[in-house]
């Protein structure tokens, strides 16, 4: 039962992650409105970050007293990673705008640089704060555990990403 579930949740996220990604194989903006099958890019992550929760609570064999803990600080890192990331992206976005102007206005440009540096930094200190308190709940196995876990399920993020990609790039050159 415990696998069909998983499977189920995989095929829920990897059809969410397909329907979203743009037919010219680009990923949408995060905050952009949903597609035609009605799945935004917000969604597809909170379904991928719930699908890793739930993989996590099998992987790292969490007791019942961990995984309410667990749950919480886990939340708080895809949190401040989903802060980090939406941050970053306007800035960059602002800077691409300065960047294509038929004049640069230099001074913009090195606030905006300056503010993204603030953003780098600011996130890298919430996803370490965030990591300690999920170590405070996990014993030291569990948290190499996690660690390992967290590069699997980013690989597996890429590649369905990758996958969806190739699927409409196909979709689109067929007459």
């Amino acid at each position: 039962m415990k696998t069909m579930m998983r499977v189920v949740a995989w095929v829920i996220v990897a059809a969410a992650m397909a329907t979203s990604v743009s037919a010219q194989g680009r990923l949408p903006r995060r905050n952009a409105p949903a597609g035609p099958d009605g799945v935004s890019p917000a969604e597809i992550q909170r379904l991928f970050d719930a699908y890793v929760v739930m993989q996590a609570q099998q992987e790292l064999q969490l007791s019942d007293e961990q995984y309410p803990k667990f749950l919480a600080k886990v939340k708080a890192l895809q949190a401040a990673r989903q802060r980090g990331q939406a941050d970053r992206t306007r800035i960059l976005q602002d800077l691409r705008r300065l960047d294509s102007a038929s004049s640069l206005d230099e001074n913009q440009a090195r606030a905006q640089l300056k503010t993204l540096a603030e953003v780098d930094a600011r996130t890298a200190n919430e996803v370490r704060d965030a990591l300690a308190g999920i170590d405070e709940v996990l014993d030291v196995r569990q948290r190499i555990r996690f660690r390992l876990f967290e590069e699997q399920m980013e690989r597996r993020k890429v590649d369905l990403l990758m996958r969806a990609r190739q699927a409409n790039r196909a979709r689109t050159q067929q007459p």
